[in-house]
């Protein structure tokens, strides 16, 4: 797939680049992207939950009432589940819940969603951004100038740019990366990609350095 590179106002250059069909123009496999998303998600879960059960409560063990001839139920100390203040049954308790995820299987979502942008035409490259010092209005402007301001927007550096970084943080609807942190969940998490001239090739790069 070929597609046009923007410059920092929004304008069609000369320029063009082409993208790696065997990364963005593969059969998108839903199955495999939702099974990513799945174990992202569970791996940002912090598992602290914690109930008391019956032996952590602090109270007195004496039986509150006669064990027969009452009319109610057999009732123990003040700690019984079914008093108020009591100890709880069956309740959470700390746990991980993250879950095994086939290397390959990671590979194959990322290149699925990335695959799916680029077939939903969510894909746009831009020339690689140079601020002196950070900007938010800049970065607003260029947004504006692609036609991306009211978008949730993925947009990818080929490494680390602190004065881009700090531009965009301030937008709510941004969300800037590296190539090297790219990400099934991230890529399905925006309505758009806006990737710079030169993480098409880290991209690219990432995929090869490890025989992916």
């Amino acid at each position: 797939m070929e597609l046009s590179i923007y410059n920092i106002k929004g304008e069609v250059t000369d320029k063009k680049v082409t993208l790696n069909d065997s990364i963005f123009g593969i059969e998108p496999n839903d199955h495999v992207i939702w099974l990513d998303v799945k174990h992202y998600m569970a791996n940002q879960r912090q598992g602290t939950h914690k109930s008391k059960e019956r032996s952590e409560i602090a109270g007195s063990t004496r039986k509150l009432i006669r064990q027969k001839g009452s009319g109610g139920a057999r009732r123990g100390d003040i700690k019984s589940p079914v008093l108020v203040g009591g100890g709880r049954v069956f309740g959470p308790k700390p746990r991980d819940y993250g879950f095994k995820l086939n290397k390959k299987e990671k590979v194959l979502a990322r290149k699925s969603a990335l695959s799916l942008k680029a077939k939903n035409n969510a894909i746009v490259v831009v020339e690689d951004l140079n601020f002196d010092e950070p900007k938010t209005s800049k970065f607003a402007e260029l947004m504006k100038n692609l036609q991306l301001a009211d978008k949730k927007l993925l947009f990818v550096l080929s490494g680390q740019n602190k004065n881009v970084y700090l531009s965009a943080r301030n937008l709510g609807k941004v969300n800037v990366i590296t190539a090297s942190d790219i990400n099934t969940y991230k890529i399905m998490d925006c309505a758009s990609i806006v990737l710079t001239e030169s993480s098409v090739a880290a991209i690219d790069n990432l995929f090869k350095a490890k025989g992916e």
